[in-house]
């Protein structure tokens, strides 16, 4: 029998590089002194930028509208003398509420924009409204060029409001005006208990006064709030998506410093901010549009107030002389339940499903299964119900994983026997393994096929609980947000990689894992053991270290499932050893097997003449 013994070197090789990498992670955070020179220099380059914007170009004249009293008919003049032959009426600063029964916002008079979205049914973790455009967080308008070569930012204009309400809309007319006749119109149509407003960007008898070849240029900007207890979490599923040549949907990076792209086609554009999104949406799509996204988050931090700065910047044409754009605005919750309202617009799309066939099972089977189980029962008690089926579901691949793993087990003294006989003569040792596998019809990747398949179960299960709008602020146990990490207590310093706070539930789940592995791993480790490999031993007590340190910061129903789902696991391994599987059936069975001749396949007969070329190839070169 082989002796049991541990591999030290690979011990001390596997500790010294997950050293290494602690060290290398922590090394790379900036010291204090260096956070601020950073910060400085941020402060330094943001003063340079409003004084450099401040100073008009020399080829081209930007129009500014000065504040002035209405009441002062002197001051008119000299403000309509002040952009020359436009004229555009002033109006007083001030906003326009626009609201229903689920959606607050404020367009402002200067600009025409929105400067304030609130959802109002919905509060951050801290118990405050979750606004996703606030105190100059967000910037919209148009640059337009004008027939003597002059720019005019619709910033620096006042729309003169007018609101009304169809019985089906409130409709906010914006208009930019220097005539009843002559207008730049932002108008906004809001319908009852909707998220979507439909926005429409139009000119009247503007031909004269704006290059009508040169196209608008229209940015938005955008730095998303942050609403969660966990910044960096948060900033994990906040995220520029956009829809571009002809229904295609991509991501800019949601970790680099700073993302660019430059796409053509463009249908709708959503600035993720995890549970809760900006989109701009359009029915003729924008023909090119520049994306970018930048980081905005270091490191986890309390007082860390946005995530990501995102902007987008494309043109608008004129058609006949004038400018006409259908958009639509939507401010409102990352829910596939209300953006599958909106089919026509495909905003549903811009949820963080997953890749491929993963996240066509976690849109398709998941998220409508677990919606209808949270439906009549409470939020903790239906994942554990769906991990319950979803064990059940895939108990028939457990049970051909563990039927594998107890052949190899049975074969394991005759493995043992030809590693010794043949332990001088890799190429004759494998040659005789993959003959006795043969007689024996076992297939030694049987164990692993069965784990392969669950693998696209497990990610849309891993993309499903963090991005579930359905778990956001549902409590279970001593969990009080099941979309984020649960808290039983709070350190009074920072373990790099685990975090400032103690959750219960990645404990459990790694408890649950390491006796997982001890009945899956434990009892093969020691037959898959090559020399010059890691120990598995070794393995299996790293792997629920490093789950729970993973876990820690994140969805805790995640935790929960993953909980659940190692104890059903294990209880349904114990039951396949103990009442259906019996090893002396299955020795006798391969042993039978052996007596009876076997066929080679192609793919066996290739092998084999392989190995035997080489062995051949491997004696000559001896002789010589």
């Amino acid at each position: 029998m082989e002796e049991k013994k541990l591999d030290l070197n690979a011990i001390i090789g596997f500790v010294l590089i997950f050293g290494i990498l602690l060290g290398w992670m922590y090394l790379r955070q900036p010291s204090p002194e260096e956070l601020e020179a950073q910060k400085t220099e941020q402060e330094q380059q943001e003063v340079a930028e409003k004084e450099e914007e401040a100073t008009p170009p020399q080829e081209a004249q930007v129009v500014q509208t000065p504040e002035i009293p209405l009441q002062d008919s002197t001051a008119v003049a000299q403000y309509k003398r002040s952009v020359g032959a436009f004229g555009f009426t002033k109006v007083d600063k001030g906003t326009t509420v626009l609201e229903n029964e689920v959606l607050y916002l404020e367009v402002a008079n200067q600009g025409g924009q929105i400067v304030t979205a609130r959802m109002k049914n919905f509060i951050t973790f801290d118990s405050v409204p979750v606004y996703l455009v606030k105190d100059g967080n967000a910037d919209f308008g148009l640059t337009l060029s004008t027939s003597d070569n002059r720019v005019l930012e619709s910033q620096d204009l006042f729309f003169e409001p007018s609101l009304s309400d169809t019985g089906n809309s409130q409709v906010l007319s914006m208009k930019a005006k220097i005539s009843p006749n002559q207008f730049l119109e932002y108008r906004y149509e809001m319908p009852p208990n909707e998220y979507l407003v439909n926005f429409t960007i139009r000119s009247q008898g503007l031909n004269q006064i704006l290059n009508t070849t040169k196209p608008v240029e229209l940015h938005w900007k955008l730095n998303g709030i942050r609403h969660n207890k966990s910044v960096q979490y948060e900033n994990r599923y906040t995220r520029l998506t956009y829809n571009h040549d002809g229904g295609k949907i991509s991501k800019l990076s949601e970790s680099s410093d700073l993302d660019e792209e430059t796409e053509e086609a463009v249908k709708w554009l959503s600035y993720r901010q995890h549970f809760f999104s900006s989109i701009l949406a359009t029915d003729t799509p924008f023909s090119t549009v520049a994306l970018s996204s930048k980081n905005l988050v270091e490191e986890e931090s309390k007082a860390q107030k946005f995530t990501k700065s995102y902007e987008s910047a494309t043109s608008l044409p004129f058609t006949g002389g004038e400018l006409s754009q259908q958009m639509y605005w939507y401010y409102g919750p990352t829910d596939v339940k209300i953006l599958d309202d909106y089919q026509e617009l495909g905003l549903a799309d811009s949820i963080p499903f997953g890749w491929g066939i993963f996240g066509w099972i976690n849109r398709y089977v998941f998220t409508p299964f677990y919606g209808f189980l949270s439906s009549f029962l409470p939020y903790g008690i239906a994942i554990i119900v769906m991990t319950i089926v979803v064990r059940i579901a895939l108990s028939p691949v457990t049970y051909k994983s563990y039927l594998s793993q107890a052949k190899m087990k049975v074969l394991k003294p005759e493995i043992t026997e030809l590693n010794e006989k043949y332990k001088d003569n890799a190429m004759k040792k494998q040659q005789e393994t993959m003959k006795l596998y043969n007689k024996a019809g076992v297939n030694p990747m049987s164990g692993c096929i069965p784990a392969l398949l669950q693998l696209p179960i497990f990610y849309a299960l891993f993309m499903f609980f963090p991005t579930s709008f359905e778990l956001r602020q549902k409590s279970f146990l001593w969990a009080e947000d099941l979309s984020s990490y649960d808290t039983i207590f709070n350190l009074p310093f920072t373990v790099p990689f685990y975090g400032d706070h103690v959750s219960l539930f990645p404990i459990l789940a790694s408890i649950a894992i390491f006796f997982y592995m001890t009945l899956t791993t434990g009892q093969t480790m020691q037959m898959q053991q090559q020399p010059g490999m890691p120990n598995m031993k070794f393995i299996m007590y790293l792997s629920p270290v490093l789950m729970l340190f993973f876990f820690n910061n994140y969805a805790s129903g995640l935790s929960l499932y993953y909980f659940i789902s190692n104890l059903i696991t294990i209880g349904i391994m114990l039951v396949i050893k103990n009442y259906i599987l019996d090893e002396d059936k299955i020795h006798a069975r391969i042993q039978e097997n052996k007596k009876k001749p076997k066929k080679e396949n192609r793919f066996q007969r290739k092998m084999r003449e392989m190995m035997e070329e080489a062995e051949t190839q491997k004696r000559s070169g001896r002789r010589k």
